[in-house]
This record gives C-alpha cells, sequence and structure tokens, in this order.
C-alpha cells in the first residue's frame, strides 16, 4: 500500500476538484510533486499549469482560491481528488461555479449552459 500519489508513473497526475458541502464536481487539473507538497503544506490548493509550465496557485489573480478540505488519491495511486471550500464561489476562469457548465443531450447532441456566472473573466482579468 501507498503513502499517496506515485508520481514516479507520470510527472503530472489529474486531480478532481469537488466542493466539499455540495458534492459538485468543480474542475480537473494537473498536479506535480511540488504541486502536492505545497497543497499539503499550506492548506491551499496549488496546481502545475501546463499551458503556463508553472505552478498555479488557484485564485492568485481571481481570489477564487480553494481552500484543501479532504484529499484522497485512488488504487492506483495516480489520480487525487481534492475536496475543497471554493472561496469566491467560482473554480472556472469563464466565472461559472464550475468547469462543467456545458450540458450535452445524449439524444440530441445539443449543448446547453446550466448555470449562471458567477463574476465577468473580462473584469476579473483584465484581458
Amino acid at each position: 500500500m501507498s503513502d499517496g500519489p506515485d508520481f514516479s508513473k507520470a510527472e503530472l497526475i489529474p486531480v478532481i476538484a469537488q466542493d466539499l458541502v455540495t458534492g459538485d464536481v468543480l474542475m480537473l487539473a494537473y498536479m506535480n510533486q511540488a504541486a502536492y507538497q505545497e497543497t499539503l503544506q499550506t492548506g491551499r490548493v496549488c496546481y502545475w499549469s501546463r499551458s503556463r509550465q508553472k505552478l498555479w496557485r488557484k485564485g492568485e489573480e481571481s481570489g477564487n482560491v480553494q481552500e484543501l478540505k479532504e484529499i484522497y488519491y485512488d488504487c492506483d495511486a495516480d489520480t487525487l481528488l481534492v475536496k475543497v471550500n471554493q472561496i469566491g464561489g467560482a473554480a472556472c476562469h469563464e466565472g461559472y461555479k464550475s468547469c462543467f457548465f456545458r450540458r450535452i443531450d445524449p439524444a440530441s447532441g445539443i449543448v446547453s449552459v446550466v448555470g449562471d456566472r458567477v463574476f465577468d473573466p473580462k473584469v476579473v482579468y483584465k484581458k
């Protein structure tokens, strides 16, 4: 039995972020060993940004930080589940509570937006 995630299999492992209270799946991101250690040490979730190639402290720009409440790893020790207190109400950089705000109807393939924007990303990120 391992004592946590096995970063020897892959440098980056997927992390599912879930709201501790509601159970909503907020997002999927990745951690490397440094992000994992920082998350444990600070109690604030830190990921590895694949696009920016650097540590990404969730909420460092938006203020929508994730306070770590519980952390689990799967049977293969290559995926994490973090249960968080989502401060600021939005995990998604597009301003939604969850990154999974688009639903596809399985029968028709029609896409619909579910949920409301918590913030305007143009205002928050000034881009």
